[in-house]
């Protein structure tokens, strides 16, 4: 199937062109990196993480996101999500291999990686989401390969891999939750040591995944003679409905308890993101913007006229998608590092080296997700032929 991945139009190879040449100049810019080191980036001794863990918190959750067309389709039966499904583990996919480059051009040395399997420290976190990730990435390469593949030879996929897509189900969620836990397994960074953080993860991670998921169905609607269906589209868009609701209550909770116990160390982080702390707010003005997008996200999904209305639902789930994007990243690693446990308040600002890099992690993933798409696609085509 892998040659379905280099058959296309010029618009294709035009796009695929684009990403090559935006994959080249992030990876010069981390040439630049690997040589002169982290200095180049705006970490510093107060915040030892930054835009590549913020976008690594984000993509790990766009991957668990995909579990919500898994589940319904080989759990409840829901023979509707069949046209959407490889779409999803296929974005999983796509997601978890940007997760694992952020951690790798986040390593000052990224040899060092090696260390964890060398070394394994089963207390650590860390060891953990190293497992759940490579684990959660081998498992939707099978799957979704092998379901492609039996799909195209009009033929059932294999008896063996029922178990290994009911184990893909709770290993999409664990990836989160582990994320979740390496932030509030820190106890001397007040914002992220709660109990409800995993929650809120899982939440804007089942609204941020079907959202982007929604935006590529309709993309291939236009792009190809392949559409990935009406009820299937309103399907997802009611999931990133109710959860971006859950999303935006459980913050909600979380500002209630910081200000209702009045803990300084707790409030000082609020304060920092949303009216600044000590005359320095650089990200005052984005978390408010992540709440209103998300607000008018709501609004737009959950409004039936208005989730009807694709062209509307596109802006709807752009918007939600953007909304947690600097949510749950920038707003999470700075509000986490900003103020200090000196309450000092350094902030973290993200250099222009940092974004190129970034930005070339985005679209080698970005990348593998056209091909693989092209691949599902064809595949859907050729079965309809």
């Amino acid at each position: 199937m892998l040659e379905l991945a280099i058959k296309g139009s010029k618009r294709y190879y035009g796009w695929m062109t684009f990403l090559l040449a935006v994959i080249g100049a992030g990876f010069l810019v981390y040439l630049w990196q690997l040589d002169f080191g982290l200095g180049i980036t705006g970490l510093s001794r107060d915040a030892s993480w930054g835009f590549y863990i913020a976008n690594f918190t984000f993509l790990v959750g766009v991957a668990a996101g995909g579990v919500m067309v898994v589940l319904p389709y080989y759990l409840h039966d829901y023979k509707a999500f069949g046209k959407v499904t490889i779409l999803g583990e296929f974005l999983a996919i796509a997601s978890v291999i940007m997760c694992i480059t952020f951690i790798l051009v986040d390593l000052g040395q990224p040899m060092r990686v090696f260390n964890v399997f060398l070394y394994p420290t089963p207390n650590s976190v860390l060891f953990w989401d190293t497992i759940v990730l490579q684990g959660y990435l081998l498992l939707n390469i099978i799957i979704g390969w092998n379901v492609l593949e039996a799909e195209r030879n009009n033929v059932h996929y294999q008896r063996w891999l029922k178990p290994l897509i009911y184990l893909s189900i709770p290993w999409a969620i664990s990836i989160h939750t582990v994320t979740a836990y390496l932030y509030c397994g820190l106890p001397g960074r007040g914002f992220w040591m709660t109990a409800i953080l995993a929650p809120r993860f899982l939440s804007s991670a089942f609204a941020s995944g079907p959202a982007l998921l929604v935006l590529l169905c309709l993309i291939i609607r236009r792009v190809s003679s392949f559409d990935p269906g009406r009820e299937q589209i309103q399907s997802l868009a009611k999931i990133v409905a109710y959860a971006i609701c859950v999303n935006v209550f459980f913050f909600l909770c979380e500002v209630f308890v910081v200000f209702y116990s009045q803990i300084p160390e707790h409030m000082d982080h609020f304060k920092y993101l949303f009216v600044g702390l000590y005359g320095k707010g650089a990200y005052v003005p984005w978390m408010w913007a992540s709440l209103t997008l998300m607000v008018i996200g709501i609004i737009l999904t959950v409004n039936p006229l208005t989730r009807k209305n694709e062209g509307v639902l596109a802006v709807a789930c752009v918007l939600i998608f953007l909304g947690t994007w600097i949510d749950k990243g920038l707003g999470m690693i700075a509000g986490g590092f900003t103020p200090n446990p000196l309450h000092h308040v350094n902030e973290y600002i993200p250099t222009l080296p940092e974004i190129m890099i970034a930005l070339g992690v985005w679209a080698m993933g970005f990348l593998v997700l056209s091909a693989l798409f092209k691949i599902a696609v064809g595949v859907k085509e050729e079965v309809r032929a």
